[in-house]
């Protein structure tokens, strides 16, 4: 069977157990220190004050005489009975009394002892070494006697009237109890000051684990390293861009894919900066903003326009759920920015398309029921029906579409395309038609690109159309090809019935009316549109400003981004700026004339076609 694994201690916890051992071991290793300097210095008091009593005896003419005298006597005389009681024994058990020493001892110059506190051990010879004093020298120590340990000194005892001549040695001793007795005293406040450090380091302690553990959300270190090499891996590894914010607005994350999206050419540190002055995209702050409150943790997705990139905004509240308190904790926001300017691209080219593929199917719809008729009639023998019928066909074109002049354009992709969208804009009431200076000398090779810039501008042109005040709602679009030795460029004319473009998008830098608003068919635009740029047209940019829509009162920041208005003109102008050409206004237009005329300018789309190509 199989052991159950023992919980492992938390960080925090280790962290706490440790730091009270340190405390503990240094107030422990300082109070013991103490202690022992205290012992030390009270046993030299001692022997000092030993040292003291035994000079005062020894120096006694009354002790110099008795010594000198016993020491003079038969050592065999010098018994226990003989010795108690006399002179000697009085005097140092006075001197005893009075200075409440553990003893004092007299012996004479042979180490006898001649006065003891113990009178059965008269006349024996001493425990200890009496050679110092005996030669004359003094000693002060701390050592084991016949009475315990103690502190005590030695001095020699001089015959009388004379400094040289040693006839005994006095022995002072002071127990080692007092001196602990002493420390004891003398160290409580220590060891109160001892405890009371102890305490305060373990509050000390207990705090900085619980900041500790705040500031790790409770992560172990291992899980720690883990988030770290997770967050280099994912916010490194991932195309997205992510911006990280404390809950004070400040930026905590900005990665790489932040950068090439947000601010390209910037080398800006924004790691610490706040967002509000970071100098980053205004709606990243109201991606913010609308994150701040608890009842609105999320926002988007938001689709922008930033430079020529379409991209899309979500941010999070960030919250850490702990299972040991109520509710979560705050720990501040995350932005994701993704690149959807290719996905807007494909997506309108997928629209493209689409039209393509119903134009053919309705193509083939239709072959399908001509060749029927033309098979039934042949089939009755009616030939001369069947091929005035085919002579029919001919002249009247593959099918028949509400767009007029259609028959104008030679590329099957324009066709088709433009038929399809002459469908759409028919089912709408709107009439599209071709105008009379459309020439196609060559066809399209980069039908993708081709009809996802007008569609766009065709879609633009319906929607104003039906929007416009014009009892006579129209969409006409010409299109001219250019070749040479660089290639071939297409050059497109899209002019509606609506209204124009709104009045704030039509007024210059001061504030005025530009100048050549002029009233002039689409057809005059057309013919000259080949010619036109930028500068030329004198087109107002405010229409190509991310976010800007004339569905959304010409204010950017109420553009609705989820349904992607405000952002198609700026995306058509995206793809036809990778080729080398342009998207721009040639005319705003006025309720009273006509609506805007958009031109487009898309080198490297058309190319000749071989003339024995065509022949075959």
């Amino acid at each position: 069977m199989m052991q159950a694994r023992t919980p492992r201690m938390r960080f925090a916890t280790r962290v706490l157990v440790l730091q009270l051992a340190v405390v503990s071991a240094i107030v422990i290793m300082t109070a013991g220190t103490f202690a022992a300097l205290m012992y030390q210095w009270l046993g030299d008091q001692a022997e000092e004050r030993a040292l003291a009593v035994a000079r005062t005896v020894a120096s006694s003419e009354d002790v110099r005489r008795e010594t000198a005298a016993l020491a003079a006597t038969p050592k065999d005389q010098l018994t226990p009975s003989f010795l108690a009681g006399g002179p000697l024994e009085q005097d140092a058990g006075a001197a005893q009394e009075r200075t409440e020493a553990l003893f004092v001892v007299i012996t004479d110059d042979d180490g006898l002892r001649l006065a003891h506190p113990n009178p059965a051990l008269l006349g024996q010879k001493v425990s200890t070494d009496p050679s110092v004093a005996l030669s004359g020298g003094e000693e002060t120590s701390q050592q084991n006697g016949t009475l315990g340990r103690s502190a005590r000194a030695k001095v020699p005892v001089y015959a009388p009237g004379s400094s040289t001549t040693v006839v005994g040695e006095v022995s002072v001793g002071f127990s080692s109890d007092d001196i602990v007795a002493g420390m004891l005293r003398s160290i409580v406040p220590v060891a109160l000051i001892a405890g009371v450090s102890l305490g305060l380091g373990a509050v000390a302690t207990v705090v900085m684990s619980s900041r500790l553990r705040k500031l790790t959300l409770g992560l172990e270190p291992e899980e720690i390293s883990g988030l770290v090499q997770d967050q280099e891996a994912v916010l490194r590894g991932v195309d997205e861009g992510v911006i990280g914010l404390a809950n004070n607005g400040s930026i905590t994350v900005f990665n790489d894919g932040a950068r090439r999206l947000l601010a390209p050419d910037s080398t800006r540190d924004y790691s610490g900066l706040p967002l509000a002055d970071s100098g980053l995209p205004e709606f990243l702050a109201a991606a913010t903003d609308a994150t701040l409150t608890a009842d609105a943790s999320e926002y988007g997705p938001s689709e922008h326009v930033v430079g020529d990139r379409v991209v899309i905004v979500t941010s999070r509240a960030v919250r850490l759920k702990n299972n040991h308190e109520d509710g979560a904790l705050a720990l501040g926001r995350v932005i994701m920015v993704r690149d959807r300017t290719e996905v807007q691209a494909l997506t309108r080219q997928l629209d493209a398309v689409n039209a393509l593929g119903t134009a053919l199917r309705a193509q083939r719809h239709e072959f399908a029921n001509r060749l029927h008729t033309v098979a039934g009639l042949l089939d009755i023998d009616r030939a001369a029906e069947a091929r005035d019928y085919i002579g029919e066909i001919m002249q009247s074109g593959p099918l028949s579409y509400p767009a007029q002049d259609l028959s104008l354009l030679s590329d099957p992709y324009l066709e088709a395309f433009l038929g399809a969208k002459s469908i759409e804009a028919h089912e709408r009431g709107v009439e599209l038609r071709i105008g009379a200076a459309t020439l196609i000398r060559g066809h399209i090779t980069d039908p993708q690109d081709v009809t996802a810039i007008l569609g766009n501008l065709l879609d633009n042109a319906i929607r104003a159309a039906v929007a416009g005040t014009s009892p006579h709602q129209w969409v006409e679009v010409e299109v001219l090809d250019e070749h040479t030795p660089a290639g071939g460029t297409l050059h497109l004319v899209v002019a509606d019935s609506g209204d124009g473009l709104p009045l704030a998008s039509r007024r210059d830098r001061d504030g005025a009316e530009p100048d050549g608003a002029r009233d002039v068919p689409a057809s005059t635009a057309a013919a000259t549109g080949a010619a036109l740029t930028n500068e030329a047209a004198g087109a107002d940019e405010l229409i190509f400003t991310p976010g800007y829509s004339t569905e959304s009162n010409s204010d950017p920041s109420t553009s609705d981004a989820i349904t992607g208005q405000g952002v198609g003109l700026a995306l058509v102008r995206h793809l036809a700026r990778r080729r080398g050409g342009d998207v721009w206004v040639a005319d705003a237009g006025t309720p009273q004339s006509h609506g805007a005329v958009f031109c487009a300018r898309l080198p490297g789309v058309v190319a000749l076609t071989p003339v024995s190509k065509e022949q075959s």
